[in-house]
């Protein structure tokens, strides 16, 4: 049911927010469409201008641009698909300026019909213009022959070769001006020519003698010149640009006059400037009321995801609520499965519901008394057989003891003598008897320990004598085995330890390294190291070693590294485990090192005193 809830309220947020997602796309692709109408307008104005300049081929870009305005104007009042993407339709609100834009528009949309329609030059200052330019090369060349012509004359005509060469000035001047202006480069080179045409007009009529009867010269500069006559001889281009200059001097004035755009297309050109600054303002006001009108939207969808949010935190605190409560039991499950886990038997889950988790609870009580059962029988058994088998080995230890005894009587000849048959069969008697008591004292040793019985008499002994008795036991098996044995300890340390059963590890660790050396290469050595709390053993031999695999069993009872069922060496696989039983009796720790085919180190610590042991 938990499931349920949370797929449920989780499906629904999804939807909500999915579809508020998508909502808010589609209103800014909306409003990105809403504010490319101002972009439009500004492309056909530009396309306007480039029209009046002369760009006959734009005109069709004008009839494409006009189209985009209607058709994004258009797909915004009804919505639907636009250039792959999805447009929603401008909200009831703001109906009425979406209208005002489309009433802007329509006068918008004259002004460029008329553009894209009318011609842009007038014919006649066209005319004009073609004529000035056309007769402007004419006007240089004369001009140069004043001055050629003035050229030999003596200084009284200085002033008239003045003039002459600004004139030559003037009218190349007059040649760039009327270009500019025929390129529609005319705000400045209307002024210049009308200034390049009086001065021009003054030079040559105070050359020709003739009176500046207007105003208007003295405006540029232009004063009058009381000239000496040019003789005759020396005026032929002087009469002859009188002609020429009259037709171009009425052309240039006509040019100052009149505009080279044709009125009616500067007329729709200018009110198309005036009708775009309105449109542009309409769409920016109507852009910005819509950006206002989603930002209103946004705060309510804002405040429905806030309650959904609440919601989603309501239910989930519920949820988790629920779902704690129903993980107390399984905690307690956890708790009593880790107590019976831990050897703790017998402990009851208190749970009264009768669900699943009770019926669980109910089979674990009943596993953990029947766990608690089996282990005190158990326990019981394993007691009757520990007493038992101490029982047994103390009972065959009985027997064995006069069997050896007699054994040594026999060989020592005091009831007769005896042939050499006789003595290796009275030999092996005695050496089975021994080996059989040795594996009795340890199964003895064995058992005392695990029962906890095995004494221990702790006294403050010295570490070195106990060493040297060791040893002087040991030696004439080593000896007859040809391995050296020796001890490093040459000064005395006393400990707190039980000195029978120090030397019984001894000897076991010992009788270890005996057997896992070599004759004649064997070598023994017991090391001691001295701390301030302990004392630290060790055995150490050159003998064939322990592989990696075995040195986590070693002190295991019964478990002996060579398997073979044709053990050279023997042994009950009882002596490590004893030594480790006695070892921690003491209070101490034991341990192996061993490296195969290069030896082993056992090593176990003493305390020195009682008051050095770990707290349990």
């Amino acid at each position: 049911m938990l499931l349920g809830v949370i797929i449920g309220v989780s499906a629904i947020n999804l939807f909500l927010l999915l579809s508020i997602s998508q909502e808010n796309l589609d209103v800014l692709h909306s409003i990105s469409d809403a504010n490319d109408l101002k972009v439009i307008v500004e492309r056909i104005s530009g396309t306007a201008n480039s029209i009046a300049s002369g760009n006959e081929t734009d005109r069709q870009t004008l009839v494409n641009e006009i189209n985009d305005f209607e058709q994004t104007y258009a797909v915004l009042g009804t919505g639907g698909t636009f250039q792959d993407t999805n447009v929603v339709a401008v909200p009831s609100e703001l109906r009425p300026m979406y209208d005002q834009v489309g009433n802007s528009w329509q006068s918008y949309k004259q002004d460029t019909e008329k553009i894209r329609q009318e011609s842009v030059f007038d014919p006649k200052v066209k005319n004009a213009l073609s004529y000035v330019l056309g007769k402007n090369g004419d006007l240089i060349s004369l001009t140069n022959g004043i001055v050629n012509d003035l050229a030999p004359l003596d200084r009284n005509y200085n002033k008239h070769k003045i003039i002459a060469a600004q004139m030559v000035d003037i009218a190349k001047d007059i040649g760039q001006n009327t270009l500019l202006i025929s390129i529609g480069e005319g705000n400045n080179a209307t002024e210049a020519i009308k200034k390049d045409r009086i001065i021009y007009d003054g030079d040559l009529k105070n050359l020709e003698g003739v009176p500046l009867d207007t105003a208007e010269y003295a405006k540029y500069g232009i004063t009058q010149e009381n000239l000496q006559q040019i003789p005759r001889e020396n005026s032929d281009s002087l009469r002859s640009i009188d002609p020429l200059w009259a037709a171009e001097n009425a052309k240039i004035e006509f040019i100052e006059n009149n505009t080279l755009i044709s009125k009616e297309f500067g007329l729709a050109l200018k009110q198309l400037e005036s009708q775009r600054t309105d449109l542009l303002g309409t769409t920016s006001q109507f852009v910005d009321e819509w950006n206002k009108f989603i930002d209103s939207k946004l705060n309510q969808n804002v405040v429905i995801v806030q309650g959904l949010l609440i919601a989603d935190i309501g239910v989930f605190a519920v949820v988790l609520f629920s779902i704690k409560r129903s993980l107390d039991p399984l905690k307690m499950l956890i708790q009593a499965i880790v107590r019976v886990r831990e050897g703790i038997y017998g402990e009851h889950i208190n749970y009264s519901s009768n669900d699943e988790v009770g019926e669980l609870a109910n089979t674990i009580n009943s596993l953990s008394n029947t766990i608690q059962k089996k282990e005190e029988d158990a326990k019981k058994v394993e007691v009757a057989k520990d007493e038992f088998l101490a029982m047994i080995t103390h009972e065959l230890k009985t027997p064995l003891v006069p069997i050896q005894g007699y054994s040594d009587i026999l060989l020592g000849e005091h009831l007769g003598t005896l042939n050499k048959n006789q003595k290796e069969r009275i030999e092996v008697i005695r050496s089975s008897a021994s080996s059989l008591l040795q594996l009795i004292s340890d199964l003895l040793d064995a058992q005392k320990l695990e029962l906890g019985q095995l004494r221990i008499k702790k006294s403050n002994n010295n570490l070195r004598k106990t060493l040297e008795s060791t040893i002087v036991a040991m030696q004439p098996q080593a000896m007859a085995d040809k391995i050296t044995l020796t001890q490093t300890l040459n000064h005395d340390i006393y400990a707190n330890y039980d000195e029978e059963r120090i030397i019984q590890v001894l000897t076991n660790l010992i009788k270890n390294s005996l057997k896992a050396t070599s004759p004649k290469t064997g070598k023994i050595e017991i090391s001691v190291e001295e701390n301030p709390n302990e004392v630290t053993v060790s055995v150490k031999d050159n003998g064939k070693g322990i592989p990696p695999d075995a040195i986590g069993n070693v002190f295991k009872k019964f478990y002996q590294v060579d398997t073979s069922t044709t053990r050279e060496s023997g042994g009950s696989g009882l002596g490590l485990s004893i030594c480790k039983g006695i070892i921690d009796a003491h209070g101490g720790r034991i341990w192996v090192t061993s490296e195969v085919n290069k030896g082993s180190v056992f090593s176990f610590t003493i305390l020195k005193n009682e008051s050095s042991r770990t707290p349990i």
